[in-house]
């Protein structure tokens, strides 16, 4: 790679992983650099994106690791679900031609950034969570967003966020934490698999990672005092540009 790709992917893996802890989405920044940037392989691009992350969404997690006590017990019981999903989602990917992924990823890319822009009523139906479901439900739900994000993973913390107003009492703050420490999870679980099969292409897996370390912690740990909103605003219409672009790519582009 050049200095300027080198640089390049430094600072779209800090600006990613401060998105995610923010506002979420940060995969719709480096999934887009990593495939078109160091010109891999469709899944290669997505296990490396995912694999680079994963320091990033450790520093967001001990960023916030002063709200996780009130609501952390929810992280015992969905832990062991999410575990298995992400493994699950990995493996999936490994058995996914890039012709296939190829065709899947504007479809990804929209879910993700549609996601992005109802996140506000996802925030008000954690603030006014008045009923419960039972405990296998909230299991089985973790279970399939932790397969969607071992797959391919923009937008997995915004599902987090909307399933657990189906049955976590607190802040957003607060579950945003718990949030945070299931995604890495999720990001250390899937990358333990990539690696073992070969799919993380280094050189820009470390340059992506440089940045995430930085740009997840401090985004972590004074996010708090930040107004997501027109952040959210700008990437879910990056995502919407880069869903038309990924459409042209998979289904007229030569």
């Amino acid at each position: 790679m050049s200095v300027g790709e080198i640089v390049m992917l430094i600072v779209v893996g800090a600006i990613a992983s401060a998105v995610n802890a923010v506002a979420g989405g940060g995969s719709l920044l480096s999934f887009p650099a990593v495939l078109i940037g160091a010109r891999l392989p469709e899944t290669i691009a997505n296990a490396t994106n995912s694999f680079s992350l994963w320091p990033g969404a450790v520093g967001a997690a001990v960023g916030s690791f002063n709200l996780f006590s009130k609501a952390g017990h929810y992280f015992k019981v969905l832990a062991v679900p999410t575990l298995l999903g992400s493994s699950f989602g990995a493996i999936l990917l490994l058995n996914t031609t890039d012709q296939t992924f190829k065709h899947l990823i504007p479809y990804l890319i929209l879910v993700a950034s549609l996601l992005l822009l109802l996140q506000p009523k996802v925030k008000k139906m954690v603030g006014h969570v008045t009923t419960h479901v039972p405990t296998w439900t909230a299991v089985l739900i973790q279970f399939l967003v932790a397969t969607y994000g071992g797959y391919f993973g923009a937008g997995m913390g915004i599902m987090m966020l909307a399933s657990f107003a189906l049955y976590m009492d607190g802040t957003i703050h607060e579950l945003n934490a718990v949030k945070n420490w299931l995604g890495v999870v999720i990001n250390v679980t899937c990358s333990i698999v990539f690696v073992v099969k070969g799919l993380v292409v280094w050189a820009p897996a470390l340059c992506l990672m440089g940045g995430a370390v930085f740009g997840g912690y401090f985004a972590g740990k004074y996010s708090q005092k930040l107004d997501p909103d027109k952040l959210r605003l700008m990437i879910a219409a990056y995502g919407i540009l880069m869903t038309g672009y990924f459409f042209y790519r998979a289904y007229w582009m030569k």
